[in-house]
């Protein structure tokens, strides 16, 4: 599985080590408790339509970059920081990667995650 970026009609894979967000608990913990991340991981969170999906950093000791996407589109982009970063936008699915691991990605953009 992959999270791959697409911006005119140029392709970059995003993450490689791609992780669900499937369950109550796991959506719950996120990336809570974990000392850090690979560089070419993600995790995935996925729900069943469009919503207020918000993202905190409360027990996350490392920056992350978050994509908030509908029909694989980006609505938002957003690096957190360290403990006390939050944020929130209408979504369908977010991703969570290392910090600077979006830096080319931009609102409007599309974010797959692919098999």
């Amino acid at each position: 599985m992959q999270v791959v970026h697409e911006r005119g009609g140029d392709i970059d894979v995003l993450a490689s080590d791609v992780e669900r967000a499937d369950s109550f608990v796991s959506r719950a913990r996120g990336l809570m408790f974990r000392r850090s991340i690979p560089d070419d991981y993600a995790l995935v969170f996925e729900f069943s339509g469009r919503a207020q999906r918000g993202v905190h950093m409360v027990f996350v000791p490392f920056d992350i970059d978050v994509l908030w996407l509908v029909d694989d589109e980006v609505q938002r982009v957003e690096t957190l920081s360290a403990w006390t970063g939050r944020a929130s936008a209408e979504a369908e699915c977010f991703v969570e990667l290392p910090a600077g691991a979006a830096s080319d990605v931009r609102v409007g953009d599309t974010v797959r995650v692919e098999p």
